[in-house]
């Protein structure tokens, strides 16, 4: 069954005091939030951290706010859910970076913050794409990439996160970004189109490495 088919069902089911019902719909999309969070979780938390134990306060939350939700859902539900998860997350870098007293200046929506989503992307790429040979330069690669996705427009570059490597679907895109989702689609292919001329432009990464849409 489709998830939108799934959800619909199962926000009834709630919607009429079925409470186990929250169980089923956080359970269709715990996949899609982790992956959410692997991506976007700054490096030095890797070790610290498990995904799957961020999912289990998000859980939490999301079941507490559940009523509210219900009541007036301005968003759809993944998009709730991950807006509740990147809230969590950015709570987690806080208190983490803080602690190792990163300049405050630095500490933005994780959302909105540039050079974490370029560094995201500039890693999966390189996991992705790179030539066995080329491993051993992984760091440089990194850089070099993260360096050539700072000169996309802020918003192209997110555009890029959600839809390649989130995986979200153009109209949740436009949603998390509040954009119509014919700007969203189009910020997408221009995105993705000169993430193909930075690949074409960064030594080692040959023709036959497609980067193919979701």
């Amino acid at each position: 069954m489709p998830d939108s088919a799934l959800n619909e069902i199962l926000i009834a089911r709630l919607e009429s005091g079925d409470d186990h019902a929250f169980a089923d719909l956080f359970a269709v999309y715990r996949a899609r939030l982790k992956q959410m969070l692997e991506f976007r979780m700054d490096r030095r938390l890797r070790q610290r951290e498990d995904p799957s134990d961020i999912l289990q306060e998000v859980y939490i939350d999301a079941h507490q706010r559940m009523c509210h939700y219900l009541k007036k859902p301005e968003l759809s539900f993944y998009v709730w859910l991950r807006q509740l998860t990147t809230q969590r997350l950015i709570d987690i870098h806080r208190r983490h970076l803080m602690a190792e007293k990163r300049d405050v200046r630095q500490e933005v929506s994780i959302s909105r913050r540039s050079a974490g989503t370029s560094a995201s992307i500039a890693r999966q790429l390189v996991a992705r794409l790179a030539s066995p040979s080329q491993l051993a330069m992984q760091v440089e690669l990194v850089a070099q990439i993260e360096d050539s996705l700072e000169s996309l427009d802020p918003i192209d570059r997110e555009v890029l996160a959600l839809r390649h490597f989130e995986e979200l679907r153009n109209s949740e895109v436009a949603e998390v970004l509040g954009l119509k989702e014919a700007a969203a689609s189009n910020r997408y292919v221009r995105a993705l189109s000169r993430l193909r001329d930075i690949l074409d432009d960064t030594a080692g990464f040959s023709d036959d490495r497609k980067l193919d849409h979701p």
